[in-house]
Parts: structure tokens; sequence; C-alpha cells
């Protein structure tokens, strides 16, 4: 029985690929993305996972808001406490709502992701020409404000459609996180030449965790120490990449920062064994490996007409 498949990616089993270091000789890459989210009042979608409530729904608003007000900057101290370089998952309409977040990581040099314009609406909702248009707005709005365009994506709720890695690639993207399918870089097939795709925590992603699963902060935080200590003992085999996955409104509330704390004291511990970086370092860092090193490619400028010349 042929089973109907994406023609995104072959199969490659992590033990069979070629092993490469990460700047530095490292072999554990730690990326650190914040999603920074806007929605409409009293109507899309943005109430709580698997509760419903009649439109408008004041108290889920003002909870997702609460990121914007107070947890996002929460995250951000805690960022310049511990040095951490942050990828700012940003919906664009935080640009008209309060620029001046965005601008306060801006001033970091922290890099800007796009994320859609809101969270109160999904692509697979969309027809082709309205997720066109909606990717090229995003892209259009953080290059006008960044001064650049971006080079990565994480769709609203992760949600893409079938065209929709085409319409990334042929806007501008070079990388997406929207599937969890490895704890490595993978490249993938558009067409309009490859994007890659870097790892974005799904199954510890602290929305997923905490609001969908209910799980205390204390077992995510331990949770979060394990996939750290689990990945660095896997890293001298291999490189892997660990995303430690935050919302300005579920890890900024303050009960769930004092055991966040746990974790990045953890890790920080063994600051000399990883690579901090951003998602665009990593995808600059595998765009310059030889060809043949990563999945799904025989080197980023044979696959790219754009950089081949072609």
């Amino acid at each position: 029985m042929a089973l109907k498949t994406h023609g995104r990616y072959d199969y490659s089993a992590i033990l069979d690929r070629p092993v490469y270091d990460f700047p530095g000789g490292k072999r554990l890459a730690v990326t650190f993305p914040l999603n920074v989210e806007h929605f409409a009042f009293g109507e899309g979608i943005g109430n709580d996972y698997g509760v419903s409530a009649a439109q408008p729904n004041v108290r889920s608003y003002a909870w997702r808001d609460y990121g914007n007000r107070v947890g996002a900057w929460r995250v951000l101290e805690l960022a310049e406490e511990y040095g951490l370089p942050c990828a700012l998952l940003a919906n664009t309409a935080l640009y008209d709502y309060c620029p001046q977040l965005i601008a306060a990581f801006r001033r970091r040099g922290d890099e800007v992701v796009g994320h859609g314009r809101t969270n109160s609406e999904r692509q697979t909702d969309m027809s082709q020409e309205q997720e066109r248009a909606c990717i090229e707005e995003v892209f259009a709005a953080i290059a006008r404000h960044e001064g650049q365009g971006p080079t990565g994506w994480l769709a609203p709720y992760l949600s893409q459609t079938a065209d929709s890695l085409d319409l990334l690639r042929a806007a501008g993207f070079r990388y997406m996180m929207d599937w969890p399918l490895d704890d490595q870089p993978v490249w993938f097939r558009t067409k309009h030449g490859p994007i890659l795709s870097i790892p974005y925590a799904h199954d510890l992603n602290d929305s997923l965790e905490v609001v969908t699963r209910r799980t205390p902060s204390q077992l995510w935080c331990d949770n979060l120490i394990d996939q750290f200590d689990e990945l660095l003992a896997g890293s001298r085999h291999r490189p892997l990449v660990m995303s430690v996955v935050m919302h300005s409104f579920i890890v900024g509330q303050p009960h769930r920062m004092r055991q966040f704390r746990r974790v990045i004291e953890h890790i920080c511990a063994h600051r000399d064994q990883v690579w901090f970086a951003r998602p665009a370092d990593i995808l600059r860092h595998i765009e310059s490996l030889p060809p043949g090193t990563v999945p799904g490619s025989v080197g980023y400028a044979d696959l790219d007409p754009a950089r081949s010349g072609r």
C-alpha cells in the first residue's frame, strides 16, 4: 500500500549521518525562543486550549495580554541576568500595539522571527492567496521595522498548509520551525529552493505542557533539566539542538519564573560545553558546512539556484 507523502524530505536515521561540530567544537546548541503574541478582542481564535468560551472572553484575552505587559519583560530581565540570546517569535501586530517591547529585545541584538500577523488566525483557515498575502505582509513588516527581512518563521499554532513551505521560501524565509521531526537541522525541499527546519520543542513546549496537559511547573522544569542532561550526554556522539520554548504569558508568570530559574541556572552551569545560539546563527552555520553533511542536501549552494548562480 502506497501512502500519501509530503515529498519535502527523505527518511534519515540519526545514527547514520555525518558528524559535525558547532562553533568552538561544541556539539549541543541551545536556543531560547520567546513567543510574544497579540489577539483581536472579542473575535477570532485564541481562547484557552480545550476550553471554549463565549466572546468576548475577557479573562483569556487579559491573560494573553499579561505576557506583553509583564511576562515578556520578566523574561527580558532573566535573559539580561544570565546573558542569554533570545529569538523573539513576534506577531507583527505588536509593532502597532506595543513597539517598545520589540525595541527592547532589538537593543540586545536578539533575532526577530516571523510568527504571523496575530494568533487570532491560522494559515489552515486561509486560501492560498490569503496565506501568500499573510506571509508576504509579515516579511515586509519585519523588514520595515528591523532594517532587514527575517530569516525564520514559526506559524501561529505551528499551522501549515500544503503550500506553506513554497510560499515561505518564495517570500524570502530561509528556515522554519514548524515541523518537530528531529533533534538536528534538516533541509526541506520547496519549489523555490531548500528551506531549513530547525528544531523547536513540541513535547516540552511550555504552552502544551502548562495549558493543555496541566503539567505542574515543578515537573515541567524537572523535565527540561532531564532533556538538557540527556541531550548533553548524547552530544558526545553527534550534534544536537535543544530549544527552550517560552510564551510570555506562561513562563512569565511569577510562580513559573521561580521554577524556571532552576532550569536556566542548570544549563548555564554547563555553559562551556554548549553553544547558546539564535536560530539564525544555526542557519548560517549549517549553510557553511560541506556538501552532504546535513540531511536533505548535497550542499546549500547546490540546492539553491539563487546562491549557485543558476
